[in-house]
């Protein structure tokens, strides 16, 4: 039977050797080193599992855990709160096998033949979307060609070696560029930074590609998208993709955010819509005032695209946003009969090593 040990618990002691994890879907296995993840150790060995906070916050990365015992040294698998224990489901960025263990996970095929690299890169060009958003493109230094898939994203390495992931807002481009939609956080060292002081010809080294969030092209069914904020990013990089595929699957692109300068590439989004027969887009406004005087909708993003399609079992759906939304909105779009399997997310607020912090801190509080 699958056991699950809770954050802060004691670890097992295993004197069997090297964890082997074993996926069931596929049969394919591959050892854990000491104190390593199940993620880490799936990407050490060319396995592509979903993920994205890497914080055990967004729920990306849950899985099936069917044999063997994980603890989780690092942080609280809090996208677990809520699940029954009898699921034994788990978190793969924070799970730590203690022993064999076998899982039950998606693994994204996609994503394992493009390298993970790390570059050096100069800015190219910088400009305002919009009051606390600055757009930023990146050129690889030395003839270096970068390949991703659209909505994956990059993390910028810092001189102390910490990390900052932001998504990559476009797909591979013939110039080589990289777009960034980097909004500015008050109180955030690295993003006020970017906002104040990041020129053209600065140079920064980043590692790309990352995550999972990526486009499912092995389905015929309507997609609906949704964006909270700087969330338009990945969705903006996917949705050119299907529309430079000329797929004939019909999108429906929610954007949300708290007023109409939020909506910081407005006009690209009308434009789909506007030229493209089988696209759609509603922009959603949550402060009141803002949407009656722009004529947009009023309300919360995920309570407008359950008001349009309130049975979502014929959809495919893709959401980017803050946490707090994607955590309600998953919920919400499994009650209205989506598969779990056809819900993609992207969450990530905070960069890990902070996230990380912050729920030290709480568990210190908390006694977690």
């Amino acid at each position: 039977m699958a056991v699950v040990f809770l954050w802060g618990k004691p670890p097992l002691s295993y004197n069997g050797g090297v964890p082997t994890v074993t996926l069931t879907a596929s049969g394919k296995r591959f050892d854990a080193a000491a104190d390593e993840t199940v993620l880490e150790a799936a990407q050490r060995a060319g396995i592509a599992l979903p993920y994205s906070c890497r914080g055990g916050v967004c729920g990306s990365c849950k899985a099936t855990l069917v044999s063997g015992e994980c603890s989780y040294p690092r942080n609280p698998p809090v996208a677990l709160s809520g699940v029954a224990p009898s699921r034994h489901a788990i978190l793969l960025c924070q799970a730590v096998p203690r022993g064999d263990i076998a899982i039950q996970a998606r693994e994204i095929a996609s994503v394992e033949d493009i390298p993970h690299r790390r570059v050096e890169t100069e800015v190219v060009e910088r400009r305002a979307l919009a009051p606390d958003v600055v757009g930023v493109w990146l050129k690889p230094l030395d003839g270096v060609r970068v390949n991703w898939l659209p909505g994956q994203y990059l993390d910028v390495v810092l001189g102390d070696g910490k990390h900052r992931p932001f998504s990559i807002a476009c797909g591979p481009r013939e110039d080589g560029l990289i777009e960034l939609h980097v909004r500015h956080v008050p109180g955030g060292g690295f993003t006020s930074w970017v906002y104040d002081s990041l020129r053209v010809g600065d140079r920064l080294t980043v590692e790309v590609p990352l995550g999972t969030f990526v486009p499912r092209e092995d389905s015929e069914r309507p997609m609906l998208f949704m964006a909270g904020g700087t969330g338009f990013a990945p969705v903006k990089a996917i949705v050119e993709h299907f529309i430079a595929l000329g797929t004939r699957r019909p999108m429906h692109v929610y954007w949300g955010a708290r007023n109409e300068a939020d909506l910081y590439l407005l006009d690209l989004a009308r434009h789909w819509a506007g030229a493209l027969p089988t696209v759609r887009f509603t922009p959603v406004l949550s402060d009141p005032a803002a949407a009656r005087a722009s004529g947009m909708r009023e309300g919360l993003i995920h309570e407008a695209l359950l008001e349009d399609h309130p049975d979502l079992s014929g959809f495919d759906l893709y959401m980017s946003g803050p946490p707090a939304m994607v955590a309600t909105g998953r919920q919400l779009f499994i009650d209205a009969n989506l598969p779990e399997d056809r819900l993609y997310f992207d969450s990530f607020d905070v960069a890990p090593d902070v996230l990380s912090a912050i729920l030290q801190g709480r568990a210190g509080i908390h006694g977690l």
